[in-house]
């Protein structure tokens, strides 16, 4: 029985806001989303609050949820948004990343690691942790 994929399920306290972020700032595109108080799936951000999202960039989803629709479904989940992970993602031309981010944005610079990989850190609007990693003999 072979795993499929992994798509993380992010608490956050906004869909709209996190969908925009991850819009304006890593490129990524809506798929669907929910409407609050809703069980209808729409393929566009129309002005209403939402309560779960997915977005794609190059093969790789995240879902966003809201959270108190989150712990309406999983009660068990504890309601602090935010995490003890990172998000690990390898990209290429990482270089152009470092220069288009902002530098509000970033938790550790652009750098080169021990095990070959040139990496940097950045947090989202929920908190939420990311790394945009290259393998060091991408960046010739």
């Amino acid at each position: 029985m072979p795993f499929q994929k992994l798509t993380p399920n992010l608490m956050v306290a906004d869909v709209v806001q996190t969908v925009t972020f991850y819009r304006d700032h890593l490129g990524f595109q809506l798929v669907m989303a929910v409407p609050l108080a809703s069980e209808a799936v729409v393929t566009q951000l129309d002005g209403r609050p939402m309560q779960y999202a997915l977005v794609q960039r190059d093969g790789v989803e995240l879902m966003f949820q809201q959270r108190e629709s989150l712990r309406r479904e999983l009660p068990q989940l504890p309601s602090t948004i935010g995490a003890s992970l990172t998000l690990y993602c390898e990209v290429t031309d990482l270089a152009t990343w470092a220069a288009q981010l902002p530098a509000s944005l970033l938790v550790k610079p652009l750098a080169t690691t021990f095990y070959g990989m040139r990496e940097l850190y950045l947090r989202d609007l929920n908190g939420y942790i990311l790394c945009l990693a290259e393998p060091v003999s991408a960046t010739g």
